[in-house]
């Protein structure tokens, strides 16, 4: 499939979500094929279907959701295919909704896609994927590898046709958390965090680790709703606490996670700062605010190898994923987001249980997805893994620290 078909699949899916579902449909009809064992998949063909927010405060990171899982089975499909378990060569349609961070479109791109879908995989957002979680339960359609470290996704009792990619926010806040408690100085830490599952995990896992740490002591907390526009009174509140550190659960929201930075410089408060793997491009988020260099220090996490890092441009899945980004999909140059890189890991994990499943079954494929383990995925942090025999834990599970250099993110072992 040429980029260009690419292209105008996404735009397409963006203003008619209900013609994309009839569009699906007719595809199946015009190979001549009847579905085998679900709908969705035939002896050449398997559809997989995505919801993220390809338009609005999170487009950035939606479509880049879309766009590495895209470009990674656009690729694999010029190759020839995929050969499951079953034996039969199968090429991949990966079909992407716009939701635009909004619940109810999610809902909505779900029940529009799910007759024509094998399956749901890689939905970006903790809210958007909740939102029609129940009803992919109901109808038997597997949800996984969502991008949201939502615990509740990788909860086998509590969501079992889900599965989780990235690591639990806990894992994150906790990571961040251990680190400042071992660092053998004193710390005040402010803490703002998004007032929904998404800013409580971080901020869980991050008092978790601090808990019984004597040189860290949290002097304010505040919240904040995903839906402000501006939160200046909240980082003019935690400037009078002179805290060393802000500790920001703030999701991929461009708006906020800059008009942060500035407005802490615009008050003279410099302290190190954490931000989620989620939020904090350097491209298109620290770079832009054009003050990120006025901080002591930046710190993040990551379980993956960062684009524009000496360690991705040597890498030669590095290469392969800029290649084809580059050929299917209309990224502008080496992306600026995390979540191209997370979605082709994905993929790369979905091709896995694809070659593992002996029937053309969502049963088959959630028994493959399921018993995967030290799979060697592409662009991972060195001496990672996917695990995804774990219950209570998502499929890519390390986490390291890294601090920002100006230019890039750079892993290190102790608080700087």
């Amino acid at each position: 499939m040429s980029a260009t078909h690419l292209r105008r699949r996404t735009i397409v899916a963006i203003a008619t979500p209900l013609l994309i579902g009839a569009m699906l449909a007719g595809c199946a009809r015009g190979t001549g094929e009847e579905a085998i064992g679900a709908p969705g998949i035939t002896d050449s063909t398997i559809t997989i279907g995505t919801t993220s927010p390809m338009s609005g405060s999170a487009a950035g990171v939606g479509t880049c959701a879309v766009d590495g899982a895209g470009a990674y089975f656009e690729a694999r499909n010029a190759d020839g295919g995929i050969t499951f378990g079953d034996g039969k060569t199968r090429t991949v349609s990966f079909e992407g909704l716009d939701d635009g961070y909004d619940p109810q479109r999610a809902l909505a791109n779900y029940q529009n896609l799910t007759g024509d879908v094998f399956a749901m995989a890689l939905s970006l957002g903790t809210p958007t994927n909740r939102a029609w979680r129940e009803a992919a339960i109901a109808d038997g359609v597997p949800q996984v590898l969502v991008q949201t470290g939502d615990p509740l996704f990788s909860d086998r009792e509590e969501s079992p046709m889900q599965l989780g990619l990235i690591p639990v926010y806990q894992q994150e806040g906790y990571a961040f958390g251990e680190l400042l408690a071992g660092s053998g100085e004193e710390h005040r830490v402010a803490v703002l965090y998004q007032n929904d599952d998404f800013g409580e995990g971080y901020r869980e896992g991050f008092l978790d680790a601090v808990e019984s740490a004597d040189n860290v002591e949290i002097v304010k907390s505040l919240t904040f709703e995903a839906t402000d526009t501006d939160i200046s009174a909240q980082i003019t509140e935690l400037a009078s606490s002179d805290a060393d550190i802000l500790f920001n659960a703030m999701s991929s929201l461009a708006p906020l996670v800059i008009g942060t930075l500035q407005q802490a410089d615009s008050v003279g408060w410099h302290p190190s700062i954490f931000l989620p793997s989620t939020s904090s491009s350097p491209a298109a988020l620290l770079q832009p605010s054009e003050v990120a260099d006025a901080f002591p220090a930046i710190y993040s996490t990551a379980s993956s190898l960062v684009v524009g890092t000496p360690e991705f441009e040597a890498d030669e899945d590095g290469k392969a994923f800029l290649e084809a980004m580059a050929e299917y999909t209309d990224q502008d140059g080496a992306p600026a987001f995390p979540q191209c890189v997370w979605s082709w890991i994905g993929a790369s994990i979905l091709e896995e249980a694809f070659i593992r499943m002996e029937e053309p079954t969502r049963e088959s494929f959630m028994t493959a997805l399921t018993s995967i383990s030290d799979f060697d995925a592409p662009l991972l942090l060195p001496g990672g893994s996917i695990d995804t025999t774990v219950d209570g834990r998502a499929a890519m599970t390390g986490v390291a620290v890294q601090k920002y250099d100006g230019t890039s993110f750079a892993t290190v072992n102790a608080l700087e």
